[in-house]
């Protein structure tokens, strides 16, 4: 009987006790070889003159142009593009818009709870939405930008949305986007107040049933 007891205190701290975990759907971009596909995102274009014909972005290779003077790849990321021909232009006569989405499941999490922190980079300007709400801008190929999120989650799949603004020109005018996560946390969910009466309630039968087998 007293290991029915332990069992069921262990199973109620378990239950009431939650903890932070880090949220596994924020990748950086470009986690893969140059010159594949960057799965982890999801490509819509909308271009005057350009047709993008897959809706996976391609990871840039190093040491082709326009890196430098875009910011260096690195082994924490690399920088996305619409097509395998990392330098082609795009956009010649009126700005092109391009959206990287990024999917992420807080299914069994507190989505209240969640929170993240990142940089990024775009070429030309870029505009941050989590689940359709603007959360940061940024403009810039050079250096970073900072951006976060500790409220707007839901529960089940969260969507980030980067929307990359290239501004028109008539030559020599690529883009990309390069983002990378820092920090990133969530708790466990908690249970229903249902699942707590539960326990109590089994525990409290579990009492009762001690109690007459020691009068008897």
């Amino acid at each position: 009987m007293k290991r029915i007891f332990l069992a069921g205190a262990i199973a109620l701290a378990a239950i009431t006790s939650a903890h932070a975990a880090s949220i596994t759907g924020l990748k950086n971009t470009g986690l893969g070889a140059s010159g594949s596909g960057d799965s982890n995102y999801k490509l819509t274009a909308a271009s005057s003159d350009t047709t993008i014909s897959s809706t996976v972005p391609v990871i840039s290779y190093d040491s082709q142009w326009p890196i430098n003077p875009w910011l260096a790849n690195s082994s924490s990321s690399k920088w996305i593009t619409p097509t395998a021909s990392q330098s082609q232009s795009f956009d010649a006569s009126s700005a092109g818009t391009y959206t990287y989405t990024l999917s992420f499941d807080l299914t069994g999490y507190n989505a209240a709870s969640a929170a993240f922190t990142g940089r990024l980079a775009a070429d030309n300007s870029v505009t941050i939405k989590l689940n359709n709400t603007v959360i940061g801008t940024a403009t810039g190929f050079s250096d970073w930008t900072n951006f976060s999120a500790d409220s707007g989650f839901v529960s089940g799949t969260n969507k980030l949305d980067f929307v990359v603004s290239n501004w028109a020109q008539n030559s020599g005018n690529p883009t990309g986007l390069r983002v990378e996560f820092a920090t990133s946390s969530v708790m466990a969910a908690v249970p229903e107040p249902e699942t707590y009466a539960m326990l109590l309630g089994g525990l409290a039968m579990l009492g009762a049933v001690a109690r007459r087998r020691k009068q008897k």
